[in-house]
């Protein structure tokens, strides 16, 4: 019996899609009960490799096998709250690490638990029956990682223990998706000229950054994915609410706004990650994947079109330069770098091979 890579190890295969492309396997059972093999596929990138290993602590058992760790996904107070999670050790996040004293915090927010049309209902609850790895009529219940476990009827997060149970402030049991857009423009002088960096030479980008109202750190304009929506509608709508605050415009100011983004969310665009999210908002039972896609505006006549105004969840907005300075909201400071990555544009001073945060 032939199994996807993941599905009979879902709790310790590596959820952050680019990193699994690095070390991911086929799991083929054996005719002998209790064996199996594992298949190794061959990497795609040791550079990424590398880099996440930077942005994301890991432990590298060996060239066969990669053991994540969370690091956002465990911080306390847990975010709006002063909810302190279970502490979880590096070598007790794995779930195939017998645990048998672990305690973990039980804890959904109040604005999820009052019901609204967001979010899930208790597991116990009367007429709730989720479908989970699969298409629950319009929720999307599968993950971008593949299958994941479900213990005594909840999900379980298939990167391992966070220190919480419950979903805290996401509104679904198992994968909440997301979708960020990275909307780029080269920085260029008063006279349209590319500006290069100084030590690099290499030219710098700029995106679309938001600074979160919630948390007050600086991020990609993203959002969560409505129940039977699709991605490249999520992306688009949620640019123009928290970038462009068209939620406050008229309906003929809100016109011209998706009159002038059509040309750039239309054009060929960059998918930058599909996955699982290190995310300080997962718990045991509820966890953020997203799909991040650049859209680059070479010429930068359609953004220049376009005076940024914060709006939904956004403080602020502004350009922003694209460098291994950045210090963003969950895994974005990854996702900014594979665009420069793919743009060719400047990120890093160091000419070595290793990457920051």
């Amino acid at each position: 019996m032939l199994l996807p890579a993941g599905a009979l190890r879902a709790a310790t295969v590596p959820g952050f899609a680019r990193a699994v492309a690095l070390f991911s396997f086929t799991v083929v059972l054996s005719a002998q009960p209790g064996r199996c093999v594992l298949q190794r596929r061959p990497p795609l990138s040791n550079l990424s490799a590398n880099c996440w290993a930077h942005l994301h602590p890991v432990n590298m058992f060996n060239s066969d096998n990669v053991k994540f760790y969370h690091s956002k996904a465990l911080a306390s107070p847990y975010p709006g709250s002063h909810v302190e999670r279970s502490q979880v050790p590096e070598d007790k996040v794995d779930w195939l690490v017998e645990w048998r004293d672990y305690n973990p915090v039980e804890y959904t927010a109040m604005s999820v638990l009052a019901g609204p049309k967001w979010a899930d209902p208790q597991i116990n609850a009367k007429g709730f029956s989720p479908k989970f790895n699969e298409r629950d009529g319009e929720v999307e219940r599968r993950s971008l990682n593949g299958l994941y476990a479900v213990e005594n009827g909840r999900p379980r997060n298939p990167v391992g223990r966070t220190g919480l149970t419950g979903r805290g402030l996401l509104g679904r049991w198992g994968p909440n998706h997301a979708a960020d857009p990275v909307v780029t423009r080269w920085k260029r002088d008063r006279s349209g000229n590319k500006i290069a960096h100084p030590v690099t030479g290499k030219n710098i980008l700029q995106f679309v950054a938001i600074k979160r109202r919630d948390c007050g750190e600086w991020a990609i304009p993203g959002g969560m994915v409505d129940p039977g929506e699709k991605i490249s509608t999520t992306l688009k709508r949620e640019f123009e609410e928290e970038a462009l605050n068209s939620l406050q415009k008229s309906r003929e100011e809100k016109a011209e706004l998706e009159k002038q983004l059509h040309k750039l969310f239309s054009q060929e665009h960059f998918v930058v990650y599909r996955g699982y999210v290190d995310d300080p908002r997962n718990t045991d039972n509820a966890w953020m994947e997203t799909e991040a896609v650049n859209y680059h505006d070479e010429t930068g006549e359609t953004m220049d079109k376009l005076p940024l105004e914060a709006g939904d969840d956004a403080g602020v907005v502004k350009w922003v330069d694209i460098s291994e300075k950045l210090k963003l909201y969950a895994s974005h400071s990854y996702f900014i770098k594979l665009v420069a990555e793919k743009q060719g544009a400047h990120w890093s001073e160091d000419p070595g091979p290793a990457c920051r945060e």
